[in-house]
C-alpha cells in the first residue's frame, strides 16, 4: 500500500475531486497544500471551510510559488489544464504529476472495470453497476460519473466495505496523468471529436483514451466497439484479451446482434442473451452501451439471466435522455450531458416526434457542420444560448436552416420552447457544449431545466 505519511503534496484544482483528494491526503498523514486560481466564493465557501478545519494549507485566488524540494508529488484535478503554471513548474522541477484517478487506484486492491469513450460512458458505467446490484454483487461505481474515486476509496476503507469490483467511468483528462492504472476489464466505447481545445487532434485524443489499456496483461480483457471506425481501426494487438461488440453483427468470441436478439459467444458456443426490443433504454447508441455493459458483466461471471433482466429494467441515468415531464401534450427531455455534437446527433436519432432543440454553452473546439445538417432535416425549432450560440447559428444558417431563436438564459429558452411547441412535440435540452460558461456543471444545468419544466 502506498505510504504518503509526511509527504509534501500539492493538490491543483479545488472543485469536487480536488477537495476529495485534499481530505483523503490529510487523512493519511500527507502534508497537503491545495490551490486554485478561483476565489473562495467561486469554489464554495462552505466546502472550503470544512477543508480548513483539517491539517492542510489552502491557497486560492492564485498559485503558490514552487521551488525545488518544496513538494514530493502534485495531484491535478481533471478539469485543470496541464498548461497552467504549477503543472509546468512541477514538470520542470521533476515532481511527479498524477491525476486523482492514478492516486486513488494505488489504494485499490480489488479488480477494476474501467469505461472510457467519447459518448455513453456514464450510461454504460451506471448500467454495469446496476447489473452487479441485480446480481447481489458489490460493485462500487465511481470516477468521472460524478463520484470521485478517492472519496469512495476512503469510504470503503473507513466502513470496511466488501468490494467485488470497482466500476469506474474514466475520462481522457484523468487518463492523461495515469501511470500505473490497471483495470482488469477496460471498455472503449467510441471516439469522436471532443475536447479538441485540449487534445488538439482526434489522434491525440484517441491516444490518451487508449492509455486505459496501457498496463493490462494477457489475464485482462479489452471490450471494444467494432462499429466505431476509430476503435475498429486502431485497437488491435493489445496485451489483453479482446472482446468485440457490435449492433450490426455477432462478432466471433464477442457479443452482438443476430436475428433480433443479443447473442454472445462463450466457449465456442453462441448463446442468446435476450431480444433487442427488451432493452429498456432507447436508441441505437444505448444498444451499444447495453452490449458493452453486458460484455463486462459476462466476463466477471454474472449469470446471463440476471443480465437480461437488468437490461430490461434499467431506467437510464439523470441528464441523459431523461424525461423531465409532459406539459400540454409536449414531452420535455433533459439531455444536459450531451456535451458534444456527436452526442446530440445520437439523441436526435432516439426519437420520432418533432423536436424543439435547446443547445449552446461553452464551446470545446467542436465542428458543428454535421450537427447543422441533421438539425436542418430533423429539428422543428432551434433555441440557442451561451458562448457557442453564434458559432452554432452560423453553422445551421450555412446549412440553409433558419428557424433559430436566441435567448440569454435557460429560463428564456424553456419559455420560448413552450410557446413554439404544440401537442405531440418534444422539447429537448441537448447542448452539444460544456456548461461552464453559465453553470457549475452539466448537472446544475439539467437540474435547472427540470425545475423550469415543472414550473410551466
Amino acid at each position: 500500500m502506498l505510504n504518503l505519511e509526511g509527504k509534501k503534496v500539492l493538490v491543483i484544482g479545488l472543485a469536487r475531486s480536488g477537495q476529495a483528494v485534499a481530505r483523503f491526503l490529510a487523512g493519511v498523514g500527507a502534508r497537503v497544500t491545495g490551490t486554485d486560481i478561483k476565489e473562495d466564493a467561486d469554489l464554495g465557501e462552505e466546502a472550503l471551510n470544512e477543508l480548513r478545519a483539517l491539517p492542510l494549507t489552502l491557497v486560492t485566488g492564485g498559485y503558490p510559488e514552487m521551488q525545488e524540494g518544496q513538494y514530493d508529488l502534485a495531484v491535478v484535478s481533471p478539469g485543470v489544464p496541464l498548461t497552467i503554471p504549477p503543472v509546468k513548474a512541477a514538470e520542470r522541477l521533476g515532481i511527479p504529476v498524477w491525476s486523482e484517478l492514478e492516486l486513488a487506484a494505488r489504494f485499490v486492491r480489488e479488480p477494476i472495470i474501467a469505461v472510457t469513450g467519447t459518448n455513453g460512458k456514464t450510461t454504460t458505467t451506471a448500467l454495469t453497476g446496476y447489473i452487479f446490484q441485480q446480481a447481489g454483487r458489490q460493485g462500487l461505481v465511481a470516477g468521472n460519473i460524478g463520484i470521485p474515486l478517492i472519496r469512495e476509496v476512503e469510504r470503503a476503507s473507513q466502513q470496511g466495505l466488501r468490494v467485488d469490483y470497482w466500476i469506474l467511468e474514466v475520462s481522457s483528462f484523468q487518463l492523461e496523468r495515469s501511470l500505473e492504472f490497471h483495470p482488469h476489464i477496460a471498455v472503449f466505447l467510441n471516439l469522436t471529436p471532443d475536447h479538441l481545445d485540449r487534445h488538439t487532434t482526434l489522434e491525440e485524443y484517441g491516444r490518451v483514451k487508449a492509455r486505459v489499456f496501457a498496463n493490462q496483461c494477457p489475464e485482462d480483457f479489452a471490450v471494444l466497439n467494432l462499429d466505431d471506425p476509430w476503435v475498429a481501426d486502431h485497437m488491435h494487438g493489445l496485451s489483453a484479451r479482446e472482446c468485440w461488440f457490435s449492433t450490426q453483427r455477432a462478432p466471433s468470441g464477442g457479443i452482438g446482434v443476430a436475428d433480433g436478439s443479443i447473442v454472445y459467444e462463450s466457449g465456442g458456443v453462441r448463446q442468446v442473451l435476450c431480444p433487442v426490443q427488451e432493452v429498456r433504454i432507447p436508441g441505437r447508441h444505448n444498444l451499444e452501451n447495453a452490449l458493452a455493459a453486458a460484455a463486462a458483466a459476462l466476463l466477471t461471471g454474472i449469470d446471463r439471466e440476471v443480465i437480461a433482466t437488468a437490461l430490461s429494467t434499467f431506467p437510464g441515468v439523470p441528464h441523459r435522455l431523461e424525461l423531465a415531464g409532459v406539459v400540454g401534450g409536449v414531452k420535455y427531455v433533459n439531455d444536459s450531458k450531451g456535451t458534444n455534437p456527436e452526442s446530440v446527433l445520437k439523441a436526435l436519432d432516439s426519437f420520432r416526434e418533432p423536436i424543439i432543440l435547446i443547445a449552446g454553452g461553452k464551446p470545446k473546439g467542436s465542428d458543428f457542420t454535421r450537427l447543422a445538417e441533421r438539425i436542418r432535416t430533423r429539428v422543428k425549432a432551434l433555441i440557442l444560448l451561451g458562448q457557442a450560440a453564434p458559432q452554432i447559428e452560423q453553422a445551421v444558417r450555412a446549412a440553409g436552416y433558419t428557424a433559430v431563436w436566441n435567448e440569454s438564459d435557460l429560463e428564456g429558452c424553456v419559455r420560448t420552447a413552450a410557446r413554439l411547441a404544440t401537442p405531440g412535440d418534444l422539447v429537448m435540452l441537448s447542448p452539444a457544449c460544456a456548461s461552464w460558461d453559465m453553470f457549475r456543471d452539466y448537472e446544475e444545468r439539467g437540474d435547472l431545466f427540470k425545475k423550469l419544466v415543472q414550473n410551466l
